[in-house]
């Protein structure tokens, strides 16, 4: 199965991609369908506090993977993960002060 691979690249990959699935799955449940996605983003650039609760559900479905990948003894994949989480926290945080 795909989730027993154990090597950085996985891990990178899998730590990008998950918190853009969380951030569709965010734009569904509260901006979908009065606000185009668009709009959204325009919102957050507008208002810095909606910044924290976007990154939030992202940041945490990588936290939930890269517990997955420690706990089954998959390190490799799991410095992957944990590496994209934290250029995602600081980019959330760079924009939030100065964005």
């Amino acid at each position: 199965m795909i989730f027993k691979k154990d090597n950085l690249p996985f891990g990178l990959i899998m730590g990008f991609i998950a918190p853009l699935l969380s951030l569709v799955i965010y734009y569904f449940i509260k901006f979908y369908p009065l606000y185009s996605m668009g709009d959204m983003f325009g919102a957050l650039h507008d208002n810095k506090r909606l910044v924290t609760a976007i990154s939030i559900p992202c940041l945490f479905l990588n936290i939930v993977i890269f517990t997955l990948y420690i706990n089954s003894r998959k390190d490799q994949t799991a410095k992957g993960v944990f590496a994209v989480t934290l250029v995602y926290a600081i980019t959330a945080l760079l924009f939030k002060v100065w964005g």
